[in-house]
């Protein structure tokens, strides 16, 4: 039911792809005719994804505009904090919402610490034993150390940061928007942390109790109770006291529905009537482009065909996006004995990433020209209810921050689902001017759109549609590109205009 909206990087070789399942949701998604909940996943061959996506965190300029709503929560160790927290989140029934513990951020202990903390003789109340790391990592509560994992937060509507210190640092004070303090009496504090250290953590009741009485109950009339002047919310008796939760829940929603923006419509309504931009490249519409274009154009074309001459299409297009990379001059010596002066590739790597699903298609176009090249995919949906576009899934290599990208989609419309994916490749540090978008058709405001947004990457299509209809697909366009690929009927969208009915299934993730 509720969300922590983390990405792990773990492993190496394939498994070091960092992997990131975006769309856990807060809540399952309510059938409006049936009164029943329905899990919110999606099953495509032999991927189930969950279909809460996160929408925009940008505006049109593609710059970060949509603040996350912040709030602290503080109390005792054992007070209910984290119940209190798992309270709002099943209360508000938004997806991207993200739960932070402080727990996360204990220090890892030296050999001596890691003694005193066997004999219950280390303080895990003291400021002191906190470090505020840019990466949140995993603690683990029966060693005192740090898994090799990390934990990564990705862009969300609310932030919930729970910790027994959570207002002892100003400049965390600062970032809050709400300040909630949990007020639970010492004594069900006690039993709770006995109950939870011993069958959770495998400790004695003893060394339970002599961490209470020595650093426990003094850190928390030393440096916990006095942070409680700060809340803006006392919450008596935890978790139970769903009246304030409900009260903390309306307050969140009213503060959200400020915040929101449709970015789509913006797009729809913006760049009218300007030349196309200069980092715009269309392929040469030779006799055999226009008459690849012909066929994929024509309603009576059959699937074989379509899929035949696509291919061929996107098989000129990636070699024509190819140089657009940077080279450089090298000399080779031929077999005649003789210097050749030839051009080498000048970067370290060149990723592709597929726009899901019908990006997919052109996958096999670039590894056919690119010896080893990386794969990374993300999964970006048009929500039918708000006609804005939510990122679902994520797979990119760790490092792709170091490579040229080609970012692929089959067509471009208002261009929201590829400037979503060009928002993510920046927020893994990959270079602007490294970044090139490829696609098979697109609007003139698709490209617009693009070009403002990221003035630095490279645009490359074999064609160029003037116009939108009311539902915004390219006109006179190509029709649905995945439904015609794919052979389905499009009746749950896609990217900026693929649609395509989930499979049934009872698969778990």
């Amino acid at each position: 039911l509720m969300t922590l909206l983390f990405f792990c990087s773990s492993g190496s070789g394939e498994d070091s792809l960092d992997r990131l399942l975006l769309a856990v949701s807060t809540s399952r998604r309510k059938s409006s005719t049936l009164g029943k909940t329905e899990p919110p996943l999606l099953c495509t061959g032999t991927r189930t994804i969950y279909t809460a996506g996160r929408p925009p965190w940008y505006n049109e300029h593609g710059a970060q505009f949509k603040e996350a709503f912040v709030i602290g929560l503080c109390g005792g160790s054992a007070s209910g904090k984290t119940t209190v927290a798992n309270k709002i989140i099943e209360s508000l029934d938004v997806p991207w919402v993200v739960l932070l513990s402080m727990g996360s951020f204990y220090k890892v202990l030296s050999p001596e610490e890691q003694a005193l903390a066997a004999r219950n003789d280390y303080n895990f109340d003291h400021p002191g034993a906190f470090d505020f790391d840019v990466k949140i990592p995993i603690y683990d509560f029966t060693t005192h150390g740090r898994q090799k994992d990390w934990k990564n937060v990705y862009g969300a509507s609310v932030i919930i940061f729970e910790g027994i210190l959570s207002f002892a640092d100003k400049e965390l004070l600062q970032l809050m928007d709400m300040k909630i303090f949990v007020d639970t009496d010492s004594d069900i504090r006690l039993v709770r942390q006995l109950r939870r250290d011993i069958t959770e953590r495998g400790r004695d009741i003893e060394g339970v109790i002599k961490q209470y009485n020595k650093f426990v109950k003094p850190a928390f009339e030393q440096y916990i109770e006095p942070t409680m002047r700060l809340a803006d919310i006392v919450v008596p008796r935890g978790g139970g006291n769903m009246v304030a939760i409900d009260l903390i829940v309306q307050h969140v929603h009213s503060q959200l529905e400020e915040r929101e923006i449709s970015v789509r419509a913006l797009l729809a309504t913006a760049h009218q009537s300007q030349p196309l931009p200069q980092t715009l490249s269309v392929m040469e519409s030779t006799p055999q482009v226009r008459g690849l274009h012909t066929i994929i154009r024509n309603k009576d074309t059959s699937r074989d065909e379509f899929i035949f001459y696509s291919k061929r299409l996107m098989r000129l297009l990636i070699e024509h996006a190819l140089s657009f990379l940077p080279s450089k001059a090298c000399f080779v010596q031929t077999p005649q004995g003789q210097e050749y002066e030839g051009r080498r590739f000048r970067g370290k790597g060149i990723t592709g990433v597929s726009v899901l699903r019908a990006g997919e298609t052109m996958e096999p176009a670039l590894r056919a020209v690119c010896k080893d090249v990386r794969i990374g995919k993300i999964l970006i949906q048009t929500n039918l209810d708000s006609g804005e576009p939510e990122l679902h899934y994520l797979r990119l290599p760790r490092d792709i921050s170091e490579d040229h990208v080609i970012l692929m989609d089959s067509t471009v419309s208002t261009g929201a689902a590829a400037m979503m994916a060009v928002r993510v490749l920046l927020d893994h540090d990959v270079q602007e001017d490294r970044v090139v978008l490829v696609s098979l058709l697109m609007a003139e405001l698709g490209v617009h759109s693009v070009a403002y947004a990221f003035p630095r990457v490279k645009i490359i299509t074999t064609a160029v549609d003037k116009s939108l209809d009311y539902l915004l697909h390219v006109i006179p366009g190509i029709g649905d590109f995945g439904d015609r690929y794919f052979g389905t009927d499009g009746s749950s969208s896609w990217s900026d205009e693929e649609q395509q009915e989930p499979h049934s299934c009872s698969s778990e993730v």
